[in-house]
């Protein structure tokens, strides 16, 4: 890896010097699937080949994802449930879509719901449909063939809807969907929640079952909170007290704690709370000082909406999926003849602190790694930039830890400062600090004119430091109809004693990051219009006015993933 500075002192802004189709071809490079017609197509990311993009499960040894499509257009509309399979939750073969408007119950369209495996081992669907009157219920599919593994075919419940809003239960019938996975109770009954709200008052109603056919709602709901609006696809499930390893959604008891997980309408953001499952009371009640909103924890602090948890019985583990949306606009959409991407799959596990949860890219995508490049033991003085080269800048994967010496240039953080993203969209990386920005540039052009930036500052506020991890799209591409916001997050590490890690994964028009080894998560979607192809970089770069050291980076190229490359 080639690294050089820039003049010390100097600002790199001033740097001017220097969810079944076939669509890739199978005869193209392995190692980048840059195409000139589609520069922003990504290449190990989860896309459907064409057209606008709910529950995943895995069942005798092969993963499934299902995801909303569009299969006549690229913007939202006409959806189905489409289904792809794989092995590795990395390289994924298309099947025809599983679920479909045939129903009373779904003739308007079959929205998102969630998988559960039965206590015999079955798997079964639960959706929202949306009947002819365009109300909101919820309906059952399960696999007409288990002997399939790939479970192509899917069958709906002649008792078709199972749950549906009535006067009596006051429940909205334009506001009540997304049923979660279900999960066993100590009195053997299964337990799924909606997402529903009152007014404005957020809802989770708790809906119960003996035999996954037959639903009775619950006299209170699992969780409520004024103030939040709609709740939309919820998820509930247990995370272990200590360790990474996860657990299966019905387990309960003094060694596990509970996560309840909400997409919020009205700010698209997916927020979450830790907290203890009464199994007597069927109530969750998040832990003391937990902040319901989107002011909260949330998986990501970037692009990243409607996300599911599944239970990975093979791995152990608990496995996050997430909806990525354009940052184009709609005729660019139409345009590109397609829109809508999943993040990466992430392990979840709780924390040590036992206060949020750790993200991490399943380990599995490291298999798509080429050509590693490292170096340790750089110091990046004031206004450096340091290039890392041999790698494809537009399809990566860059880790890299800071050590922070000295902390005396830390500035002092404003009181009235409360909100992370608006301190990253005031101060960006160009502007010089004290202790940062640091960070890396990526997906920039050589002049800089282009570029994402994801960096670290550091604050002093009263006897503590505190850091601020951002990511800066405003000059992430020339064209101006882009939305380009900046987003950030405070990252519960104490540099004194700590280092600063950073990890970007880089595809194309992403930029996933992960802070404080998955303490943070900020996923942008970017375009850039000269950083494109070989054009791109990437750097490490330190716009402080105190010294940072580099102590560790590894970089690698990435492969391009098989995503719906053959035809069943």
């Amino acid at each position: 890896m080639a690294m050089a500075s820039a003049s010390p002192g100097r600002p790199f802004s001033h740097l001017f010097l220097c969810s079944v189709l076939i669509f890739l071809s199978a005869g193209s490079s392995a190692r980048s699937s840059y195409d000139p017609r589609q520069p922003y197509r990504t290449g190990y990311h989860f896309q459907p080949p064409k057209n606008w993009m709910n529950g995943a499960l895995v069942y005798k040894g092969i993963y499934h994802l299902f995801y909303q499509w569009n299969p006549n257009g690229s913007v939202w509309g006409n959806i189905v449930w489409a289904h792809s399979t794989s092995a590795d939750l990395v390289n994924w073969i298309p099947h025809k879509p599983a679920i479909y408007p045939t129903q009373q119950s779904d003739i308007n369209g079959c929205w998102s719901g969630s998988a559960t495996i039965l206590r015999d081992g079955d798997p079964a669907i639960l959706y929202t449909g949306i009947d002819p009157e365009n109300k909101q219920v919820q309906n059952l599919a399960t696999p007409k063939n288990l002997s399939d593994p790939y479970l192509v075919e899917w069958v709906k419940s002649p008792n078709n809807p199972v749950m549906a809003p009535t006067r009596q239960n006051r429940i909205n019938a334009s506001s009540f969907r997304d049923p979660t996975t279900a999960w066993r109770g100590r009195d053997g009954l299964y337990r799924a929640i909606i997402g529903s709200k009152r007014d404005r008052l957020g809802l989770a109603i708790l809906f119960k079952s003996v035999d996954f056919v037959h639903w009775v709602e619950a006299r209170e709901p699992l969780h409520s909170v004024p103030g939040n609006g709609m709740w939309e696809c919820p998820d509930f499930y247990p995370v272990r007290k200590r360790g990474s390893r996860g657990v299966d959604t019905s387990t309960v008891g003094p060694r596990v704690k509970h996560v309840l997980k909400l997409s919020l309408d009205e700010t698209r953001h997916d927020t979450y709370t830790i907290g203890r499952y009464d199994t007597w009371s069927d109530r969750y009640v998040p832990d003391k000082g937990s902040v319901e909103s989107d002011a909260g924890f949330r998986y990501d602090y970037g692009k990243f909406y409607a996300s599911k948890t599944f239970y990975d019985s093979l791995k152990r583990r608990r496995v996050l999926w997430g909806w990525i949306n354009e940052s184009s606009s709609t005729a660019d959409d139409i345009k590109k003849g397609w829109s809508g991407i999943q993040a990466v799959p992430r392990s979840v596990w709780l924390d040590k602190s036992g206060k949020q949860l750790i993200q991490w890219p399943i380990a599995e995508i490291e298999s798509l790694r080429t050509g590693h490049v490292e170096s340790s033991s750089k110091l990046l003085k004031p206004g450096s930039l340091l290039p890392i080269s041999n790698i494809t800048a537009t399809q990566a994967d860059v880790e890299v830890s800071f050590r922070v010496r000295q902390l005396e240039k830390a500035e002092e953080l404003d009181p009235r400062w409360s909100s992370p993203q608006l301190i990253c969209s005031r101060n960006g990386a160009s502007p010089q600090g004290g202790l940062g920005p640091f960070g890396l540039l990526v997906l920039a052009s050589d002049d800089l004119e282009e570029y994402t930036a994801v960096f670290f500052r550091v604050f002093k506020a009263r006897s503590k430091y505190v850091v601020l991890m951002c990511s800066d799209q405003s000059r992430s591409s020339l064209d101006k109809e882009n939305d380009k916001t900046t987003y950030g997050a405070f990252l519960d590490v104490d540099p004194r004693h700590e280092e600063l890690s950073l990890r970007s994964l880089i595809d194309h028009s992403i930029v996933e990051s992960f802070g404080g080894k998955g303490k943070v998560c900020i996923t942008s979607r970017v375009y850039p219009t000269k950083a494109v192809g070989g054009k791109a970089k990437v750097y490490a770069f330190n716009n402080g006015e105190q010294s940072v050291e580099v102590s560790k980076l590894s970089a690698w190229s990435m492969e391009r993933a098989q995503i719906n490359l053959f035809k069943p």
